[in-house]
């Protein structure tokens, strides 16, 4: 008769426990497909490859040692478990109950406690690491969700090991420390109770364990834990193609009377799985330049409140309760769920929701991003953040007409005269003055294999004039055929698209290809990070069919075909920045590690942050162009790393990182004993030319 009991109520209990489950991850569905739909590129062998890679190989969660295999021990550990759940549940009905393995249950016994004992000794772990070594980007996590993580994962592996232990004395079993060597122990420890009092604990622990599950069970979809549902459909459906890709707004599409995006809802399906993926592990916080210097912008806190709104605003619209009343733990209950509950039928016309942006996310938090990607870059389940921003800043630029002053100022400058200053476009061709022999304009040749795109930056700005200069009298020793725009050459855009003026970024766009066409440009080289990938990136999707190298792929191919050899000694401590754009966007790293070793005399240095992990100089995403009111400048903090390692020289790739590390070595007046100098520039130093050509 008891055993009949227990088996209705286990019934029952699983029964509501699996409704309330599937009732909470339904609703997250049902408030992701209020979206847009988005246009995907159904890559499928792709998806698979980084599922396998990000998901099942924990890739990106590596990049903290400690932290990736603790978490690959929970991943792998909670698939194992799941296979002893069920034995563990018919335990409960059916006395002494083992899978039919035969002689290789035993095997599975051993694996089984193994994972156990690992799972409980990683939880334990996670407990250190936040509330005793007080890991930093962890700080924010102890309050009682965590906690209750911690807890429950702490009560189910240890029920496992002790509900086994005491099935072990209940049925008068003998200790067996090699196959089940934990249970043993409990065997071994609390045999003196018999069977009788064992069969008791054993069915107290086996409750235990089996309402913590369900509890537990329920609690995930509430909470940041729905990373476990929600993170390997976020990497199979990540946005296809380049990393940090910008969605093109469709302008003739006559519908839309919007643009960016104003309302949660506006983002796209893709973009709101993020949300739920989102682990709250604050790596990308952690990283993030704005946030490390005192801004507002915290990249995890951006996507929870996204979240947070997202839940609210689709509970409101489907009339679908976004939590269940009766946990008290649950996760994300806010005002507009009470008054949801409270009102008993609440719409989203009988509830004031609060406004995406100026509440949800502030426009000082979107401006103070400098689309680095180094949150993206950190995230173990590749959330985007970059392109909500940009899609944020869209809609207060592009529908709205609100921005800072310095952003209305670039635009006009740059729709005037093609140029960030405003400077007469007609002055583009000036730098090259002295030098006409050797750098000519696309009407001043027959033919050219390279078109070099010098940039605003090239063209107006004096210091890096010099880079532009340095690099033309390489390419002519190298005899590389190439010629300029001259007066012909405009923005690309990059800018422009990433401060959230999708439309002019588009008209710059047009003109510049039409331009390439009319000269029948095959090959672009670039000195500027921004505009290189722009062309490579984002430009064909809108026709451009043309190779894209960056000026350090092409000196070091240079070098290594000895078509320019060093021979000046440069007897240099070289620091080297890596900027964002060739960096994290493009993956390039060696290239110009490769040219600095191959200069005599230069001994390279590496920040703390170096590579993947370099500190953003602060000049993306507008950056250069507006005034950094909160908290530290960015590039202070990256030109104080950089002096950590005591050079005498700073190497860029870029002509707004050599613009922001110069300012910070004059901020801090070391600018007489710390160079900053581009790659082309240092090279230039070394090579004794043989064409007629001074530098």
């Amino acid at each position: 008769m008891l055993m009949y009991i227990n088996l209705a109520a286990v019934i029952i209990v699983v029964a509501y426990a699996l409704y309330l489950f599937f009732q909470m991850v339904y609703s997250r569905y049902t408030f992701i497909k209020l979206g847009k739909k988005p246009n995907m590129e159904w890559n499928v062998g792709e998806r698979v490859r980084t599922v396998i890679i990000n998901g099942f190989g924990q890739k990106k969660l590596f990049k903290d040692k400690k932290s990736g295999i603790m978490h690959a021990i929970l991943f792998y550990a909670f698939f194992i478990i799941q296979i002893g759940l069920i034995e563990i549940i018919i335990k409960g009905f059916s006395k002494g109950f083992e899978y039919p393995l035969g002689s290789f249950h035993k095997y599975f016994s051993f694996l089984q406690e193994w994972t156990t004992f690992l799972m409980l000794g990683a939880v334990l772990y996670a407990f250190y690491r936040r509330y005793i070594e007080k890991l930093k980007r962890l700080q924010w996590k102890r309050d009682a969700k965590a906690a209750f993580v911690v807890i429950a994962l702490t009560v189910l592996t240890t029920t496992i090991l002790l509900t086994l232990g005491f099935e072990s004395i209940m049925l008068e079993r003998e200790a067996n420390f090699v196959y089940a060597p934990f249970s043993s122990l409990v065997l071994v420890v609390f045999g003196f109770v018999g069977p009788t009092i064992g069969a008791v604990l054993f069915y107290v622990f086996w409750w235990i364990h089996l309402l913590t599950v369900l509890v537990f069970m329920v609690f995930v979809p509430q909470s940041k834990q729905a990373h476990e549902l929600f993170a390997l459909f976020n990497l199979f459906f990540k946005k296809a193609g380049p990393v940090g890709r910008l969605l093109k707004i469709d302008f003739e599409d006559e519908t839309l009377e919007e643009f960016g995006v104003g309302k949660i809802e506006d983002f796209t399906q893709r973009q709101l799985i993020d949300l739920y993926a989102c682990a709250e592990c604050g790596r990308c916080t952690n990283m993030c330049p704005a946030s490390a210097t005192g801004k507002t912008l915290s990249p995890m806190n951006l996507i929870v409140n996204l979240r947070n709104h997202l839940t609210d605003k689709g509970a409101l619209i489907t009339s679908r309760a976004p939590w269940v009343p009766a946990l008290a733990f649950s996760a994300d209950t806010s005002a507009n769920q009470l008054a949801l509950q409270a009102s008993g039928g609440a719409t989203i016309d009988t509830v004031e929701m609060p406004q995406l942006i100026g509440d949800v996310v502030t426009s000082e938090e979107l401006w103070a991003c400098t689309t680095c990607r180094n949150c993206e870059d950190q995230c173990p389940v590749m959330n985007e953040h970059v392109d909500k921003i940009v899609d944020l800043r869209r809609y207060l630029v592009m529908t709205q007409g609100e921005m800072p002053s310095e952003a209305s100022r670039y635009f006009q400058n740059i729709e005037r005269q093609g140029n960030p200053w405003g400077t007469n476009r007609n002055e583009r061709v000036k730098w090259r003055e002295g030098m006409e022999d050797i750098v000519k304009t696309v009407d001043e040749v027959e033919e050219f294999d390279v078109l070099y795109w010098v940039g605003s930056m090239g063209s107006y700005d004096i210091r890096n004039q010099r880079i532009a200069q340095a690099f033309a009298r390489l390419m002519h020793e190298a005899g590389v055929k190439f010629a300029i725009l001259g007066n012909h050459e405009g923005n690309s855009g990059d800018t422009a698209r990433r401060m959230g003026n999708e439309y002019l970024f588009q008209d710059l766009c047009a003109q510049n290809i039409a331009v390439f066409e009319q000269y029948n440009v095959k090959k672009i080289v670039t000195t500027d990070p921004h505009a290189f990938n722009s062309f490579k990136n984002e430009y064909p999707e809108f026709g451009l069919e043309a190779e894209v190298v960056h000026h350090t792929e092409l000196l070091r191919d240079l070098l290594q075909q000895k078509k320019i050899v060093p021979t000046e000694r440069v007897e240099e401590k070289i620091v080297y920045h890596d900027s964002c754009y060739i960096g994290r966007y493009n993956g390039m790293y060696d290239a110009p590690r490769d040219i600095l070793s191959m200069i005599p005399g230069v001994e390279i240095l590496e920040m703390k942050r170096n590579r993947e992990d370099a500190l953003c100089c602060g000049a993306g995403g507008g950056g250069m162009w507006m005034e950094d009111r909160q908290g530290t400048r960015i590039n202070l903090a990256r030109t104080e790393m950089a002096l950590e390692t005591n050079p005498t020289m700073i190497g860029s790739n870029c002509p707004y990182c050599l613009t922001m590390l110069s300012d910070g070595t004059k901020a801090m007046e070391v600018e007489e004993d710390v160079q900053t100098l581009d790659i082309a520039e240092i090279i230039d130093r070394s090579v004794v030319y043989t064409k007629g050509v001074v530098n």
